[in-house]
């Protein structure tokens, strides 16, 4: 006997697959909420933690803002002693430049030369004087720029002929303007310390050459060991000779004899 289902299987297999794609679709949802909700509870940690720690970066860059502008407000105030300890220090050192201008002019001044005016500028010095000659004005240049302490760069800027009325003489002479700089005391002391410095390094110049004669010494010391000289021929000994007699002590010579007078005998008489 044959059987026939009459009953709606197929519309039940698909029911039973809906409520099985249901269930799946309502899992993975409910697995895709709690995975969003798990991240982004991460992430709000995250940013706070990170809001935090800016917070107390915050917090530090404002105090170290503070600390800087201590810091720049003691820079400037350092920077205003230094300026006034400065200002004080010129003033102590340029109290002696009139001193040091007026010895060194005296000093520098060569015969045949006088100064007319003399004006200072700070550190500038300007000059007008009359000399006897061309000569003299160039030696002035040269004492002012290799002989002096105080004053350096000197440079001519007027050099004119002319004629001075000395009683019922009149005599030819060269009127010059130059410019000078002086020098203050702290660059004076730097320049004679470097000066020093530079005589001292030009003093031992011996030391290499004399140094030089050891090694050329050895040189030839090490030659001489590499290149032996010749033994000398020693010549056959000779015939033994006899020694000597010892000379006997030279007697003292005799006191001087009285000088004899010969008397020469009258020759006979000639018999006629």
């Amino acid at each position: 006997m044959i059987l026939i289902n009459l009953l709606p299987h197929r519309e039940a297999a698909r029911k039973r697959r809906r409520e099985m794609f249901y269930a799946a679709l309502g899992a993975s949802a409910v697995g895709g909420l709690v995975i969003a909700t798990g991240i982004w509870l991460w992430f709000s940690a995250q940013i706070a933690i990170q809001k935090d720690r800016n917070q107390v970066l915050s917090t530090e860059i404002k105090r170290l803002e503070g600390q800087i502008k201590d810091i720049a407000s003691l820079q400037e105030e350092i920077a205003a002693l230094r300026a006034r300890q400065q200002a004080v220090e010129d003033l102590q050192s340029d109290r002696n430049m009139p001193v040091h201008l007026l010895g060194e002019l005296v000093k520098q001044l060569p015969d045949g030369v006088y100064l007319t005016s003399m004006k200072q500028n700070g550190q500038a010095v300007a000059l007008t004087g009359v000399a006897q000659s061309n000569e003299r004005v160039s030696e002035l240049l040269r004492n002012l720029s290799s002989n002096s302490q105080w004053l350096e760069r000197p440079e001519l800027s007027e050099i004119v002929a002319g004629n001075v009325t000395l009683g019922k003489e009149v005599r030819r002479v060269a009127n010059f303007k130059m410019t000078v700089r002086l020098v203050r005391a702290t660059d004076a002391s730097k320049k004679a310390a470097s000066g020093a410095a530079s005589s001292a390094a030009l003093v031992p110049t011996a030391g290499p050459a004399t140094a030089a004669a050891p090694a050329g010494a050895a040189s030839t010391a090490v030659a001489t060991a590499a290149n032996p000289a010749p033994a000398p021929v020693t010549p056959a000994p000779a015939a033994a000779t006899p020694a000597p007699a010892p000379v006997a002590a030279a007697a003292p010579a005799p006191a001087p004899a009285p000088a004899a007078t010969t008397t020469r005998p009258e020759p006979p008489p000639k018999k006629k």
